[in-house]
């Protein structure tokens, strides 16, 4: 039989070749195995693993139930090859995470945002395609439903105008997907790369679609300190604000007006939501779900076809 350590490694090799990265399991699980063995113990224990979870004292009890959680997953893996293994209870240290209520930019404020980031002021030369950058990226996550990392990843081999796709490549799971575009957007898109190629003729550049002033890859970081800029600059955000708005939220609008869409059309939102959850690389129609919270129009028009049901019934 392998050892407690073997079994770790090969679990962690198993469900990296299935796409998962498991970067926090990857360092947290061999410590919970050199623990295990400090503690002589050849298989996994309920009580152990709650003694592991709960190590560090100076941590936010969220960390606490992680960490349990990353023993949990492993010993339902480790049990169907030795059946002494100990399964830690679903409801050890529960705790539900807080997720951030997502904002619903309505259509003038993505305008007053993309009209904002073609007046960026820049000093050199060098930094003259960054407001046309920014202006093509944030309109993209809005009309795409993309992650950012996603259309940071974008290259330019990845976007067929003629066919009006996008090739997502590396997203969640290590998944690729087709995203179907509308003629505008591929308008725009062909106008940034005709400026790109302009820009950076004669002079090296990476190959991916949106380049910083160095010709390499943007960087996520520079990229949230200038959209919450430009977020201050047309009243997203106050000048002190340290919470706000968020890229991400552009994500939460794709799929709310995409089933308002439907609603309005007489299509059946139910029926079409796997299309949906799979547009937006989600593995479950679960998490689709989520980003469907908190809309008020989207309620408004559930509502008013369960109305419809209950007038129509004999």
């Amino acid at each position: 039989m392998n050892t407690l350590r073997q079994a770790v490694q090969d679990y962690l090799n198993l469900r990296r070749s299935l796409g998962f990265k498991l970067k926090k399991e990857g360092s947290a699980l061999p410590d919970f195995v050199a623990f295990m063995e400090q503690h002589r113990a050849s298989y996994v224990t309920q009580a152990l693993a709650l003694e592991w979870a709960r190590q560090p004292s100076n941590v936010q009890p969220a960390q606490w139930a992680q960490r349990l959680s990353f023993v949990r997953v492993f010993a339902r893996h480790r049990s169907a090859t030795d059946l002494r293994t100990e399964i830690p209870a679903p409801g050890m240290l529960p705790f539900k995470p807080k997720r951030a209520h997502p904002y619903l930019y309505s259509t003038g404020e993505i305008r007053k945002l993309l009209k904002a980031a073609l007046q960026l002021q820049y000093r050199y030369e060098r930094e003259a395609l960054l407001p046309w950058t920014y202006h093509c990226l944030f309109g993209l996550l809005s009309v795409s439903g993309m992650r950012l990392g996603e259309a940071l990843n974008l290259e330019i081999h990845d976007v067929d105008l003629t066919a009006g796709i996008l090739t997502v490549r590396g997203a969640k799971l290590g998944q690729s997907r087709l995203l179907p575009l509308h003629a505008s957007t591929c308008n725009v898109l062909a106008d940034y790369i005709a400026r790109r190629e302009h820009h950076w003729a004669g002079r090296s550049a990476s190959s991916y679609l949106f380049v910083s002033s160095q010709g390499n890859r943007l960087d996520p970081g520079q990229i949230c300190r200038t959209f919450h800029a430009l977020s201050r600059k047309i009243g997203l955000r106050g000048a002190l604000d340290s919470h706000g708005p968020r890229l991400h939220d552009m994500r939460h609008v794709f799929a709310t007006n995409t089933l308002i869409r439907w609603y309005q059309s007489g299509q059946d939102p139910e029926r079409l939501l796997p299309i949906l959850s799979t547009y937006l690389g989600h593995v479950s129609i679960e998490g689709t779900q989520w980003y469907l919270n908190g809309s008020p129009e989207l309620m408004r028009e559930a509502m008013r076809r369960l109305e419809q049901r209950w007038e129509d019934r004999p």
